[in-house]
């Protein structure tokens, strides 16, 4: 009998052994977590804008040990609506969409790039075709302008200035047309290709354009520039892990320092990522100060 007890007990031993599971490797855990989601605003087409950050979303995903997912967006103030409903952890915010985003959820900004020329921030252009016969805002009665997005800086903030510093309560009385293309693309070849008389876009996109169509340089006028506001920044959402939006922001700040990083920087088109916190926002909340608009409030649907 204590020959039968003895093969039990080394048999439930054995068992034991061979049911208890091995602790989970620290790489194996970062794996199997859920994606970190990341927002794009529409600046540029779905390929161009995919072909400029896959790259950054992979070097990121490697230095932060979790896989990092970009999502582009249809449009610029779907970014805040979708920013809830998809659960999205951080997003590539422009720079009205990162003031309302500040205002309406809390948004922690951490990075934006720096252009090869030194440069963090942009300004908002009003352009014309040189043979429109357009000067002044007087010169814009009757006329069809085209906007980028509701949700945009230089394409719709700038302009509403504009306007109220002539004197203009209501735009689309005064305009002919109005009407929102939907990217600072789109609204300068349309001006080019006289679709609209009159445009707004930010000048980084306008300069990238005319450095490869020479027709941008030789046939657009540009009307009038806005103040600087920044570049688009990554920022996250207020209650993501702290230690998550640390080592992301660290990487961001680091990465001209590695080889690695060089190589990726220079096809995103920067020499490296600044901080970026809540005062850099500043510009934008001014404009929207002077024009009456709260952010918190502000409903960015175009019509």
């Amino acid at each position: 009998m204590s020959r039968v007890f003895a093969v039990i007990f080394i048999c439930l031993i054995l068992l034991t052994g061979c049911g208890k599971s091995e602790t989970p490797s620290h790489n194996k855990v970062a794996q199997e977590e859920k994606p970190l989601l990341i927002g794009l605003i529409p600046e540029r087409s779905i390929f161009k804008q995919m072909e400029r950050y896959e790259p950054l979303a992979n070097y990121l995903s490697q230095k932060v040990g979790r896989q990092i997912v970009m999502k582009i967006l249809p449009r610029y103030g779907n970014i805040i609506k979708n920013f809830v409903s998809l659960q999205l952890d951080g997003a590539f915010f422009g720079s009205f969409t990162g003031a309302m985003a500040q205002a309406k959820l809390g948004v922690i900004p951490l990075a934006r790039p720096e252009g090869f020329d030194g440069v963090s921030t942009y300004h908002g252009l009003i352009i014309v075709r040189k043979d429109s016969g357009i000067k002044t805002a007087n010169d814009m009665k009757n006329k069809t302008f085209a906007f980028v997005d509701k949700a945009t800086t230089a394409g719709y903030l700038l302009p509403l200035e504009y306007f109220a510093e002539h004197g203009i309560r209501d735009y689309k009385k005064y305009l002919k047309e109005t009407y929102f293309a939907g990217t600072h693309v789109d609204v300068i070849y349309d001006v080019l290709y006289k679709k609209a008389d009159i445009g707004a876009a930010k000048n980084t996109i306008f300069e990238q354009l005319a450095t490869n169509d020479g027709r941008i340089k030789n046939e657009l006028l540009v009307l009038e520039k806005s103040p600087v506001v920044p570049e688009n920044g990554l920022a996250v959402r207020k209650d993501l892990d702290k230690s998550i939006g640390d080592k992301l922001k660290e990487t961001l700040l680091n990465m001209h320092t590695d080889p690695e990083g060089i190589k990726v920087l220079k096809g995103f088109g920067a020499q490296r990522f600044i901080e970026t916190t809540h005062q850099d926002y500043e510009p934008v909340f001014k404009y929207a100060r002077h024009i009456n608009l709260d952010l918190a409030k502000y409903d960015y649907m175009n019509e």
